[in-house]
């Protein structure tokens, strides 16, 4: 597999191999070892498995108290994915990356504890795995508003589908600074 570092300290952009031929294709989408060599060492005690429609736009979230890393891949479909750093005292604070995982690249992104996450939907459809380093604990979530315009994420998208309560996001200026790592 081929890891880029990225800009943001911990955020890894991962090319798996694929083998492929006439028939279809094989790649190994996670080995322990391999991805810890890599600098992902904590432990994934939960996959997840989400479908959403073009446009649609989920995040920017992340969990406080238990914080959640995540390697996440598309299995059908495109997204724009995202990590945003809301490490207080990070160099790269309020800084983001983003990159396209699709079902033919099939890179990875590894978003580490200390980061927002989320992800618009490019295709009519799109299968998006996850795999967490912490369990899901919904009073421990938390949002950020994605057009945050102190973060300034050029999303290829204008006017996403959002759910109620990402839409009502407050921007990063205004979460307390003990929802913050």
């Amino acid at each position: 597999m081929n890891v880029q570092v990225t800009p943001l300290d911990g955020v890894l952009l991962i090319a798996p191999k694929v083998f492929g031929d006439a028939r279809g294709f094989f790649l190994e989408t996670f080995r322990a070892r391999r991805y810890a060599e890599a600098g992902i060492p904590d432990p994934f005690v939960q996959d997840n498995h989400s479908r959403s429609a073009r446009g649609v736009l989920r995040g920017l979230h992340y969990q406080i108290e238990r914080p959640q890393g995540k390697l996440v891949m598309v299995t059908k479909g495109a997204v724009f994915d995202v990590a945003v750093d809301i490490r207080r005292n990070s160099p790269t604070f309020g800084q983001w990356f983003g990159a396209e995982l699709n079902d033919d690249n099939h890179h990875q992104l590894y978003v580490p504890p200390g980061f927002a996450h989320g992800f618009c939907v490019l295709s009519e459809q799109a299968d998006f795995l996850y795999k967490c380093t912490e369990t899901y604990a919904p009073d421990l979530e938390r949002s950020i508003i994605w057009n945050d315009p102190d973060i300034a994420i050029s999303w290829p998208l204008e006017a996403p589908s959002l759910s109620a309560k990402d839409a009502q996001a407050p921007r990063l200026k205004d979460v307390p600074p003990a929802d913050l790592f």
